[in-house]
This record gives C-alpha cells, sequence and structure tokens, in this order.
C-alpha cells in the first residue's frame, strides 16, 4: 500500500468500506473507530495548523520589501477571483441542492449549531475575542484567524530584536505543523475505512438509500463541476478582457503546458517552474511581475479550492438536513476565503481546510468521508482553475504596469 499514491489508497479504502457495510454490516463495530480516531486527530491539529500557517503567512509577507503598489494589485486580484469563484459555487449549491433529499444517514440534530446564529452584529462581535483561550478551547475559527492576521501583522512592526525570534518560533511552528499534518493525512484510508464502513453498514437493509447516496453524490460532483467551469471559461476569461484587454483564447493557448501539468499533478507548487516559464515566454509577462504574482499565487490564490469547500460545506449541510441561514452562509463563503489562503503547501489541503470551514459554521466533520472518496478528480479541476487564475492575474497586473504582452 505504501507504494500506491494516496488517491489510490483511499480509493480502495472507500471500495472495501462498501463492500463491508453491504455484505457484512456487523464488521462496521470493528471498524468505526478506525474512522471517529481520524476524525479527532483532524480535530487536533486545525486551531494550530491555522494559527500557525496564518500568522506565518502574514509576517512572511509583511517584512517583504516585494510589498508596495505591485503587491497590493496583486492581493486585491486573488481576493476578488477567490470571493467571485466562492460566491458562483454558492448560487449553483443554492440553486442545485445536490444534498436536499440525500438519505446519507447524516440527518441528526446539530447542537453546536446554534452557537454560530445571531444577527450580523452578534457575528461581527465574535470574531473579536474576548478571552484568547476561550475561543482556542472552543475552536472558533472565525475569531482565530482574526487574531491571527493582527498578531501576524504587528510582529514584523516591532524591533529586529524582538521581532526575529518570533518570526523564527511561528514559521518553525508552522513547519512543524505541515509534517504533522502529512503524518496525519497518511492514515486517511484507514479513516475512510472506518467512516464508510459504519455510514454503509447503517443503510446495507434499505437498497433505495444506497442509490440515493451515489445519486446525490453524482449530482454533487457535477455541481463542483459546474462551478469550477463557469469560473475558468467565463468569469477569468471576462476579467482578461475587460481589465487587460487581452484575449482569452491565445491566453490559455499560450499556457497549455503548465495547465494539463496543473490537472495532472493537481499541485500549484509543482507546477510552479512551468507556469513562470509560460508566462514570461509565452505571454510576454516580464520577470519582475511574475516573480512575484505568481509564487504568491502559488501560496495564497485557490479559486478553485475556495469555490470546492464552499460546495461541499453546503451539501454536508443539506444532507444532514439543515438550513443555513444567509449569515451562516455569509460565515462560510469568508471561512472558505480564508482557509483557502491557508491552504498554500500542506498536503491533500481540502480535506484540512474543509474541516475549518465546516467547523466555522458548527457542522460534524463526518461527511468529510463520502466527499473525500470522490475527490481526486475534483481536485485535478480545482488545481487546474488555481494555476489559470495565478496567470490571469499576472497577466492584467503586467497590463496594468504598461507592459506589452504577446496575447
Amino acid at each position: 500500500m505504501q507504494k500506491l499514491k494516496l488517491h489510490w489508497q483511499i480509493l480502495i479504502a472507500f471500495i472495501i468500506a462498501v463492500l463491508l457495510g453491504l455484505f457484512f454490516p456487523q464488521s462496521s463495530e470493528y471498524v468505526k473507530w478506525l474512522g471517529d480516531l481520524f476524525l479527532r486527530a483532524l480535530k487536533m491539529i486545525i486551531v494550530p495548523l491555522v494559527f500557525s500557517s496564518i500568522v506565518s503567512g502574514v509576517v512572511n509577507l509583511g517584512s517583504s520589501s516585494s510589498l508596495g503598489r505591485l503587491g497590493a494589485k496583486t492581493i486585491t486580484y486573488y481576493i476578488t477571483t477567490s470571493l467571485a469563484a466562492i460566491l458562483t459555487g454558492l448560487i449553483l449549491v443554492d440553486l442545485i441542492r445536490p444534498g436536499v433529499g440525500a438519505d446519507l444517514g447524516f440527518r441528526m440534530e446539530v447542537h453546536d449549531l446554534t452557537s454560530t446564529t445571531g444577527s450580523l452584529g452578534d457575528i461581527i462581535l465574535r470574531i473579536v475575542p474576548t478571552n484568547l483561550f476561550e475561543v482556542f478551547v472552543k475552536g472558533d475559527m472565525l475569531a482565530i484567524i482574526f487574531f491571527a492576521l493582527l498578531f501576524g501583522f504587528f510582529i514584523p512592526r516591532v524591533s529586529e530584536k524582538y521581532s526575529m525570534p518570533l518570526i523564527s518560533f511561528f514559521n518553525s511552528i508552522f513547519e512543524v505543523m505541515m509534517k504533522l499534518t502529512s503524518f496525519i493525512i497518511k492514515f486517511a484510508p484507514i479513516g475512510i475505512l472506518g467512516i464508510v464502513t459504519g455510514i454503509v453498514a447503517d443503510q446495507a437493509s434499505d437498497k433505495a438509500k444506497l442509490v440515493s447516496m451515489l445519486e446525490h453524490l453524482g449530482v454533487y460532483m457535477l455541481t463542483v463541476l459546474s462551478g469550477l467551469a463557469i469560473h475558468m471559461f467565463i468569469t477569468l476569461p471576462l476579467l482578461l478582457k475587460i481589465l487587460g484587454r487581452i484575449r482569452p483564447f491565445l491566453h490559455f493557448k499560450a499556457l497549455s503546458l503548465p495547465l494539463i501539468t496543473a490537472f495532472s499533478t493537481s499541485s500549484s507548487s509543482a507546477t510552479l517552474p512551468l507556469t513562470i516559464e509560460a508566462v514570461e515566454n509565452n505571454v510576454g509577462v516580464s520577470n519582475k511581475i511574475s516573480s512575484l504574482v505568481l509564487p504568491l499565487g502559488a501560496t495564497i490564490n485557490m479559486d478553485g479550492t475556495a469555490l470546492y469547500e464552499c460546495v461541499a460545506a453546503m451539501f454536508i449541510a443539506q444532507a444532514y438536513g439543515i438550513e443555513l441561514s444567509f449569515i451562516q452562509q455569509m460565515i462560510v463563503v469568508v471561512t472558505a476565503l480564508l482557509a483557502s489562503i491557508g491552504a498554500a503547501g500542506i498536503p491533500m489541503a481540502g480535506l484540512v481546510m474543509m474541516s475549518i470551514v465546516l467547523t466555522s459554521v458548527g457542522l460534524p466533520l463526518e461527511g468529510v468521508g463520502l466527499i473525500l472518496a470522490i475527490d481526486r478528480p475534483l481536485d485535478m479541476c480545482r488545481t487546474t482553475v488555481n494555476v489559470f487564475s495565478d496567470t490571469c492575474g499576472a497577466a492584467i497586473i503586467a497590463k496594468t504596469e504598461g507592459e506589452i504582452l504577446k496575447v
């Protein structure tokens, strides 16, 4: 199993879990604890991982001499496109409602959801914590993210005597948390085995429920893919045309190699050298811009990931039979945006970041088991969207800086 790539291990575990749940439902009593243990480990790393990743990222951005007008344009573009992707996904999932009527064995009372209700004013007040230790214990993600942003912003703004040890400290914690995350993610196949076996075993007596589960997962996949297609072939080309006066088809053609590589590897970071080369040589963007915009984009610009997290969270809520209010949906949007920024460099980032979005509105993590089992093809597609958005940003910013491009 160790020689197989992780996504194949997960697929095999998913198939075994379905077979066990169908033909040996009593076996679920012996493996369900594996799923519970995996979810507990996932919950264990969420708070330290998010806090250290955001503080480390903001510190490194804040201390960079490259951040000026160019940096401001880059950050603005990335936040705008990620937000557009999330809203696209939210509109589609609200229209299609792939989780409504899905009998996935999820229906239950979710008590934690009551902690996220309230008016917009209540939500804003909750973002600013009165007791930092309390929000860490409760795992109140919005408050943790807010404090991490502020803390990271002000670290470089004190004297080097104090800032350098803190920068080194949080960078070190982040590196350790990434190693720990990688270690826990290796047990994802075992966790999926426990989670899915229990779900299928609960439904084994009713074949109609199993058919319903597969149908709704298929509609969920189509919803995500439709959102990604709209963002990649409509939203981003419109931005190229309107903001950059760039011909979208020629731009797309110039980036064919890195886009194919992104699709096959599911890694923005692994594709980065090819992306830089294509953007500079085929599109005509200067190294001054590409060297800042593209590495930063591979780190924080995750349009496809943000869209996926929003759709998946809404799908799980619908599968639980829970109607999220407008305010709660906006929390999903904001958290998906911030979580996608913090997803950089983390193996199987979708799983870890999805748990953050679910936690923000008090939804249980068990639904991740089924979604993760069909995650690989969606991961390939959303990585392609992530990389294409980076290249569009580089081209648009180059145009606003007065550069003449080949497209």
